[in-house]
């Protein structure tokens, strides 16, 4: 049922590339450059033109947990005393600050940064930094999040260019002020002025990279058969949004798009005789990311969906009006939050759902982030509304402890029996 499966060339590129920046970027902030620890629902657009190198929080907790180490800090974690409802996506690299053992952490551990920044976007986002400010003693910009009053369920539609409508000018004030007070503390770090213009230019490469995601996105949902795994679109997606609007990442989408295109046409599939469609809602399962083809064989059901090509489109495209700030704003201020709460989760999740001809969804629920998990159970019954069947997957992002995959696998199993049994097939 499944022939054998050839990468695309885009993916070791991407891969080689963020693996080579990585390497570079370790041997600068270990060497004493200065850096940025930054949350990712942040504006890395404003460090990027600044030229000061970034280390993320959720990308330092994915190499963490890749590294196999979560279970061993989360162990240390209770031992500390913390409550067991702390986002563990979120404090990973925080546990692995205050247990101190360098050698044991990737890299020989972080450096002192320059600054931290997050937006306050979860109840426990301010208190984690706050922390990381007070073990390291670097400086800390705590972005306001405050509520969009009336949010329209249709955002990624109303995002792109009504985005004033849509969240609000006293939000977008606010969010501008914060900005320009972030650049003047940047602006000190390094050295150097903030190129207003240079920043326009640089928000309209952003805007043409994602336009290609959503050539891409388009790409993968009309094709008769999944022509690559999820484990090849989050790469190829997540990487070049890491560098989003530089050359490289712009050449990267192109190229992505172009390869993808060549397989369509061709009529590669990942599974010849595709029967079962789905989508994986959440961040990925980076300590297990093999679990998203173990269907594949069996049943003929591929995972179709993951949520970052898509939302590189629908949650960056904006809409520049001569006010690059503003539109950058627009596309930060409520980020996170599209993608966890209700009624923007829930309505963009059947969109999709429609738009890739998705039958079955596994939702991620972890139980342990209170922000991740807000919008979950009504993102599942707006999709069970819509006809998809839905599989709760109870575990986190890189917490490994909660996961049972051959539990999981019989869980999914005994659902993708029923859809074909429905199907007929």
């Amino acid at each position: 049922m499944t022939s054998t499966y050839v990468p695309l060339e885009s993916t070791k590129i991407a891969t080689n590339h963020q693996r080579a920046w990585a390497k570079s970027l370790q041997q600068q902030i270990t060497s004493g450059a200065t850096y940025a620890f930054v949350n990712a629902d942040t504006p890395h657009e404003l460090f990027h033109h600044m030229g000061l190198p970034i280390v993320t929080n959720q990308w330092w907790s994915a190499i963490i947990a890749a590294k196999q180490l979560s279970e061993y800090y989360f162990d240390y974690m209770e031992t500390l005393g913390f409550h067991d409802r702390l986002a563990r996506y979120s404090s990973l690299p925080l546990i692995a600050e205050l247990e101190g053992d360098r050698e044991r952490q990737p890299w020989g551990g972080l450096p002192k940064p320059s600054i931290l920044c997050a937006r306050q976007s979860a109840d426990d986002h301010q208190k984690i930094f706050s922390l990381w400010a007070e073990k390291t003693g670097a400086p800390l910009f705590l972005f306001s999040t405050p509520a969009v009053p009336d949010p329209h369920p249709d955002w990624w539609r109303m995002g792109r260019s009504d985005w004033e409508t849509l969240y609000g000018g006293d939000r977008l004030d606010l969010m501008v002020d914060e900005f320009k007070e972030l650049i003047a503390q940047l602006e000190e770090l390094t050295g150097r002025p903030f190129d207003h213009e240079g920043f326009a230019s640089y928000m309209e490469a952003i805007n043409e990279q994602e336009r290609i995601y959503e050539d891409v996105s388009e790409i993968l949902a009309t094709a008769p058969r999944s022509p690559i795994r999820i484990s090849e679109q989050i790469p190829n997606a997540m990487i070049p949004q890491w560098h989003r609007g530089s050359e490289w990442a712009l050449s990267h989408a192109r190229h992505f798009r172009d390869e993808l295109h060549e397989r369509v046409k061709a009529g590669t599939a990942v599974v010849e005789e595709e029967r079962i469609r789905m989508m994986w809602i959440g961040a990925g399962l980076w300590f297990d990311t093999s679990f998203y083809s173990a269907f594949e064989e069996s049943h003929g059901a591929v995972f179709a969906w993951s949520m970052y090509l898509p939302f590189a489109a629908d949650g960056y495209i904006r809409e520049i009006k001569g006010d690059p700030l503003r539109a950058l704003a627009a596309r930060v201020s409520a980020m996170n939050e599209q993608l966890h709460q209700p009624p923007w989760i829930n309505a963009w999740m059947v969109e999709q759902a429609k738009k890739y001809r998705i039958d079955v969804a596994l939702l991620l629920i972890p139980e342990h982030d209170r922000f991740s998990g807000h919008g979950s159970l009504f993102a599942k019954k707006a999709l069970e509304e819509a006809g998809v069947r839905v599989i709760e997957v109870w575990s986190d992002m890189v917490d490994q402890r909660q996961w049972n995959r051959e539990e999981m696998t019989a869980r999914v199993s005994t659902v993708l029996d029923a859809v074909l049994a429905e199907k007929g097939v």
